[in-house]
């Protein structure tokens, strides 16, 4: 397996955007089987260049996380990242999380502050743990032989209350502390996007920043997701997902629509590579893949 960081280069090198796909742990034996017999199938072939399994809030799946990642590795051959939060672990805990990822063979870690247990409070730093993300992405580098990834957000992070050029210094700040690259929450404005991307350049960065894509299944969902994570849904997708209601079907095939178009805008301004969140349903992404004709 690829540290991710060479991953990046070398599509850099081969003048294309390198193409990752996020999953989550699924709850339930059928998911487990839906996730491995058909939703990676139907990704793997367009080829990607690697994937990320997230880490359930409070570190609820961390033994899963390491061995979804594992199995992924052994089974499809592709480079695969485990996320990792401060969220209810004490450093030496961490410590224990990484020697079991580094005895599987996992050489990928995006460093995330994490959400409370249940996704709702304050957060509350564990008791010789780490309050911050940037000083997981520090104790990460200290040990050595990972690839570092971290979190971006491009409207700012929803707890940070001074300003979203506040919560971009602060990332400055993480990258400078060892992040090897940069993933982004969420966003559909891809003027957000190039705001943010532009204005950590002005700081100095040269780590790469890649756009976090979600192709929209539902208005609900979609709604719940960004009232979590403070993205913001501009008045033209509003609308549209206004006028077609409860009806999902209509509201996916608009979803890929869109996330296509969202794509080939940030493919024309350059961007090192796209990471689609997929819930673990291949359809839309698949779909959004296709017409952007990244398949290799």
């Amino acid at each position: 397996m690829h540290f991710i960081r060479d991953i990046h280069a070398r599509c850099k090198t081969e003048g294309r955007p390198a193409l990752s796909f996020e999953f989550f742990p699924p709850k339930t034996p059928e998911g487990d089987r839906a996730l491995f017999e058909k939703t990676m199938p139907e990704l793997m072939k367009f080829g990607p260049d690697y994937c990320s399994v997230t880490y359930g809030a409070g570190g609820s799946t961390r033994e899963k996380t390491l061995g979804i990642v594992d199995r992924i590795q052994r089974d499809f051959h592709l480079t695969a990242m485990a996320h990792l939060t401060c969220v209810g672990s004490t450093e030496a805990q961490l410590a224990d999380v990484l020697d079991e990822a580094g005895r599987r063979g996992i050489k990928n870690i995006l460093a995330l502050r994490g959400d409370p247990p249940g996704g709702q409070g304050e957060f509350v730093k564990t008791e010789g743990g780490f309050e911050f993300s940037y000083q997981l992405v520090g104790f990460l580098r200290s040990r050595g032989g990972f690839c570092v990834g971290t979190a971006g957000f491009p409207e700012g992070h929803i707890a940070c209350k001074e300003g979203r050029e506040t919560d971009w210094k602060r990332l400055k700040n993480k990258i400078d502390c060892g992040a090897d690259f940069v993933i982004t929450q969420l966003f559909f404005d891809n003027d957000d996007f190039f705001r943010f991307r532009d204005f950590l350049g002005r700081l100095g960065n040269t780590t790469s920043i890649i756009p976090g894509i979600i192709p929209i299944l539902s208005g609900s969902q979609i709604r719940k997701f960004t009232s979590l994570c403070g993205a913001r849904i501009p008045d033209r997708l509003t609308r549209e997902l206004d006028r077609l209601g409860d009806n999902d079907e209509a509201v996916a095939d608009f979803g890929i629509e869109y996330a296509a178009e969202q794509c080939r805008g940030l493919l024309q301004a350059g961007v090192p590579g796209l990471h689609f969140y997929t819930l673990n349903k291949p359809r839309s992404t698949v779909q959004v893949v296709r017409n952007l004709g990244l398949a290799r």
